[in-house]
């Protein structure tokens, strides 16, 4: 489940920041000053926004979450991964147009403010990885109640999670890749 969550903020984070680079170039309509300062600012704002919204609806979930069955249909990390990125590939396009379009009224902001989105789903991520270390368990979401774009986790598709063990699948906790130990 924190796999969905995280599948968007490597994308949105480079965007934002190749949006904010080649934004920083120009001087924009505002000036390169009020510009970056207003790209800071938004960076904090989003990034505080997206890593805030939705955690009641998030905590509702999990402290429902059921033991996985044998019947349950959960996919690997990377699939879901993939499965995400393809179905907001235009979506993550329109964003970084957008923000690449607003550089040139005020330089580097519509960058900031998608590369802190990034980073607001990776704030998201780590706070749903400490929970899934507290309890001991993965929380899934049954690949049915997502639809092939990815859907939201949180999402009224979303009727609860499952758990399974912390050492269950490729994911550890909060979405990463789990690393495994090289062979002596």
């Amino acid at each position: 489940m924190a796999v969905v969550v995280r599948a968007g903020a490597a994308p949105l984070w480079w965007c934002g920041v190749f949006a904010a680079g080649i934004g920083a170039a120009g001087p924009g309509v505002t000036g390169r000053r009020i510009g970056m300062l207003a790209g800071a600012a938004l960076f904090l704002v989003g990034a505080a926004v997206v890593a805030l919204t939705r955690r009641r609806r998030y905590t509702a979930l999990a402290e429902g979450a059921s033991r996985a069955g044998k019947h349950d249909l959960l996919q690997d990390r990377a699939v879901t991964v993939r499965n995400w990125r393809r179905g907001h590939r235009w979506w993550l396009l329109f964003a970084f147009a957008v923000a690449l379009g607003s550089s040139f009224v005020v330089p580097a902001a519509g960058g900031m403010l998608l590369a802190g989105t990034g980073t607001g789903l990776w704030l998201k991520a780590a706070w749903l990885g400490r929970r899934e270390r507290a309890g001991e368990q993965l929380l899934r979401l049954r690949v049915d109640w997502l639809d092939r774009r990815g859907g939201s986790p949180a999402g009224k598709a979303a009727k609860g999670y499952r758990g399974t063990g912390i050492a269950a699948g490729d994911a550890a906790p909060g979405g990463t890749r789990r690393r495994t130990a090289a062979l002596v």
